[in-house]
């Protein structure tokens, strides 16, 4: 990792040198697509999907009500209008039987035109995107996946950030593979949107970077980044993805008789962002969780307060969402890393016995 940082920095090709190419095309190929972009965050890598769809004023983007904010954040910032969808209680993605419900009701009201569903892979498990696709095509909805949690999930082997018709994800350092600060990526087939995305990152340029043919953005990956990522992604490829799946397991094996613990469907692999129980109540989490913190134990809530409550959307449409709404009220995620212990494990699981005994 030194020698991968010291040598991006001697090289002086600070912004999407070297490093950045030989990444993008790393993670092309891990994940199974023709194209990878790399870009300055996850929040950009969204944006630079809706941007090369053109999305817009007018247009509804069918996002879970139970995610991190970015997902929702970007729709906005475009002129589009999110519309919120329930999640489902074992797996905590979109629920495809209230996504059809959802795009049936903006038809039905024709204010809006349905054209995008965000699919958030979340806390590391792929959504059920054979559910997904389904109602994508029958109402002629662009699948969008945000990765930013899944990267190296997979659902019958192929893997996250390849089932949307873009894919997203984050390199955040709290995510799967986290670099040293912020940065993100796009994952496509679609050789014209790529082209697209490759513009808008860089100031919507053209043939050279001083013809600019579009209204872009700036959202380049820093080569010390991709540099840092290069050496995360082959440890992550070759032992932390397993080494998480062995301590999720451990987790589930002690816990799956005191919580619920989380739900890996058949042929499905979670990347394991977080490890997240669900409790019977709000005072039975918000208990544990104190009790937790007196041990000395971290702990944290994800997601406090679902999206269509939160006081940024009060203006648009209002699903009620009831699943989403009470998984904020339940939830807890565990410590949760590829180097995490098995004394670390057996400590965290006696505190959550001792305390709920």
């Amino acid at each position: 990792m030194d020698k991968a940082i010291l040598d991006a920095v001697a090289s002086g090709a600070y912004i999407m040198g070297k490093p950045v190419k030989e990444l993008e095309a790393q993670l092309a190929e891990y994940v199974g697509v023709k194209h990878c972009l790399s870009c300055a965050n996850g929040t950009d890598a969204l944006t630079l999907a809706l941007k090369a769809w053109s999305i817009g004023p007018g247009d509804a983007v069918f996002v879970p009500d139970f995610t991190f904010f970015s997902s929702a954040e970007v729709v906005p910032l475009e002129g589009a209008t999110p519309v919120f969808v329930d999640v489902c209680e074992e797996t905590f993605n979109i629920d495809a039987a209230d996504l059809q419900r959802a795009v049936e009701q903006v038809l039905a009201e024709g204010r809006l035109c349905p054209k995008v569903v965000v699919a958030v892979d979340l806390f590391g498990l792929p959504a059920d995107y054979e559910a997904i696709r389904q109602v994508a095509d029958k109402y002629g909805l662009l699948i969008l996946e945000d990765g930013a949690q899944g990267f190296g999930g997979s659902i019958d082997g192929k893997r996250a950030c390849s089932f949307g018709d873009i894919a997203t994800t984050s390199f955040f350092p709290a995510k799967p593979v986290g670099c040293y600060g912020d940065g993100g990526a796009v994952f496509t087939d679609n050789d014209e949107w790529a082209a697209l995305i490759e513009s808008y990152r860089v100031h919507g340029k053209g043939t050279f970077k001083y013809d600019n043919v579009r209204i872009g953005m700036n959202s380049r990956l820093d080569t010390v980044q991709a540099a840092v990522l290069q050496v995360k992604l082959k440890a992550f490829a070759e032992y932390e993805l397993d080494a998480v799946n062995a301590a999720a397991g451990k987790y589930t094996e002690l816990l799956k008789d005191v919580v619920d613990t989380p739900v890996i469907p058949q042929g499905f692999r979670s990347s394991w962002a977080q490890y997240t129980i669900r409790l019977k109540d709000t005072a039975q989490r918000d208990a544990l969780q104190t009790s937790l913190k007196a041990a000395g134990i971290p702990s944290m809530v994800y997601y406090p307060k679902p999206m269509h409550l939160q006081t940024a959307f009060r203006a648009e449409p209002r699903n009620l969402c009831p699943v989403a709404t009470s998984l904020c009220g339940r939830v807890l995620s565990l410590p949760m890393h590829p180097y995490i212990t098995d004394e670390v494990i057996n400590t965290v699981c006696n505190a959550i016995k001792a305390a709920l005994k």
